[in-house]
């Protein structure tokens, strides 16, 4: 699919130093949740695993919580013995303090600063997974949502225990976001059995059931009939819960995107449609492809309620997703929710950009930069800003090592899972 040898030019973004209703959807009962096997409804929680950082004196890792539920094993490994090196994703986060902001609109200081962790932990990630594929290191495709991350940690900050969503081929910013631990990640895209797929997603089509992520897909708009059976199921179910959709402006002209789209209101789904306008279908801007510059239009078609956001401000993406989310799970139907938003990079690792103007692009980049203004909003210094920073260099680099010291499948296990 490449034309050519991937360019290797670097495009790096490195942040510088210096409500529930009671009509449709009525609360949970048990008899629904003992008359069948629901595997939407994930056990416990979704209890995310939290995050926080405490550095060993040992490089290699593991995850016990995943080893010891949900990774089939075929070998005793080296790293067993080892303690991992991040047990927490979310709460409890050792974070730095760093510059006091007054609380704006309810989103406080501190949430503030986690969104600022969350954005900068998933651009390293990226970062250090474009790094070890063109090293030679990471087999397929790989697409990076490098100045993207907003979308994810806003919409996914916003949902509760119990919500899922579908994602795209750009799939590593919303994983990281719905409380997937780094380490799950990195293994899956080397293809090991400890990855949150067991190795068998790669990057575009991992998947993680335990924490509500119902798979990323090379498919585009693939995820948005999946989010409307899903949503549906928990209104048969009387559960308040809500399915979210990932998509972008690209899948706004394919059949899916409206069959999903009218299904969902004609049945009033409690569901989130997330359009992440970067205004690029793969090398094809959105002028070429879409006879309106307004997506949100799209959704008058159905009647269906529409909401816009900056996709660059994650304050912003947070409080309009509450919204949106809200809206769905009060049983008020679903909702269209248009961020507007900016791919800083390539369409995938190594992609020459030759259809975009380079001055253009270098000013989004300076301009555009969602870590960046949020960094300048919360008014970090640069000490401020390196601590944070190297704690997650830190995890990331450990998610590396445990990765490589990860178990490869077995050959005679490739077919499992595969149905016809």
């Amino acid at each position: 699919m490449y034309a050519g040898k991937l360019d290797s030019t670097v495009y790096p973004l490195a942040v510088q130093p210096a409500e529930q209703g009671t009509n449709a959807v009525p609360a949970e009962t048990g008899p629904s949740r003992e008359l069948e096997v629901d595997h939407l409804s994930v056990s416990a929680r979704i209890q995310r695993p939290e995050q926080g950082c405490r550095a060993l004196a040992v490089a290699l890792v593991r995850h016990r919580q995943a080893e010891a539920s949900r990774v089939p094993r075929c070998r005793q490994t080296a790293f067993d013995r080892l303690e991992l090196l991040d047990e927490r994703h979310w709460a409890e986060r050792t974070i730095t303090p760093v510059a006091k902001v007054e609380q704006r609109r309810g989103v406080s200081e501190e949430t503030l600063r986690e969104f600022f962790r969350e954005m900068l932990l998933i651009r390293r990630f990226e970062e250090k997974v474009e790094e070890r594929f063109r090293a030679g290191e990471l087999p397929g495709f790989l697409h990076v949502a490098i100045g993207q991350e907003a979308v994810a940690v806003g919409v996914c900050r916003a949902l509760g225990d119990g919500d899922v969503i579908a994602s795209t081929h750009r799939a590593h910013g919303h994983t990281l976001a719905k409380g997937t631990h780094p380490n799950e990640l990195m293994a899956e895209l080397y293809g090991k059995l400890e990855g949150c797929s067991h190795g068998y997603g790669g990057s575009m089509h991992l998947y993680d059931i335990e924490r509500g992520n119902l798979g990323a897909n090379a498919v585009v708009g693939g995820g948005l009939p999946a989010i409307v059976g899903a949503a549906l199921a928990f209104k048969f179910r009387g559960q308040p819960r809500v399915g979210v959709a990932f998509f972008g402006d690209g899948a706004t002209n394919i059949g899916t995107f409206h069959e999903s789209l009218n299904l969902a209101q004609l049945w009033t789904v409690p569901a989130v449609f997330v359009l992440e306008d970067n205004q690029w279908a793969e090398s094809t801007p959105e002028s070429q492809h879409s006879p309106i510059r307004d997506l949100s239009k799209r959704a008058e078609a159905f009647g269906m309620k529409a909401m816009k956001v900056d996709g660059q401000d994650v304050e912003e993406v947070h409080r309009v997703a509450g919204r949106a989310v809200k809206h769905a799970r009060d049983g008020k139907g679903p909702v269209f929710l248009h961020v507007e938003t900016k791919r800083l990079v390539g369409h995938y690792i190594g992609d020459p950009q030759i259809y975009r103007d380079k001055e253009e692009l270098r000013e989004l980049q300076e301009t555009s930069d969602p870590i960046q203004l949020l960094r300048e909003k919360l008014g970090l210094s640069d000490e401020e800003f390196d601590s944070v920073d190297r704690e997650v260099q830190e995890l990331v680099d450990a998610s590396v090592e445990f990765a490589k010291n990860g178990t490869d499948p077995r050959p005679e296990d490739a077919l499992k899972n595969v149905y016809a």
